[in-house]
């Protein structure tokens, strides 16, 4: 399981210009069943992606391919995480 942070940088203004490259990224992440979650930083800080069915180098792949981190509006973290125990409504994460 990976937590995606994606840091706005000094390009931040550029964003409007590729929002719609980059919701079908979203979209896209959803359809192929690898993005769980996508959510806002706050304080318009960036975004946060909660992903799952893919290697590391997939996922890291996957970003690299966000039109906003192709523009270097934000700058992508992927953060590995070993799930042990999770509340029975998350329990698919443990397989």
């Amino acid at each position: 399981m990976f937590i995606v942070l994606l840091k706005f940088s000094a390009e931040k203004a550029k964003a409007g210009q590729f929002m719609n490259g980059h919701k079908a990224w979203i979209k896209q992440g959803f359809d192929d069943d690898v993005f769980l979650m996508v959510g806002s930083l706050k304080p318009g800080a960036g975004g946060v992606v909660l992903a799952h069915n893919s290697s590391l180098e997939e996922l890291d792949k996957r970003v690299k391919d966000d039109p906003f981190v192709v523009e270097n509006i934000v700058s992508a973290e992927i953060l590995e995480i070993d799930p042990a125990k999770a509340d029975d409504r998350l329990s698919f994460l443990l397989a």
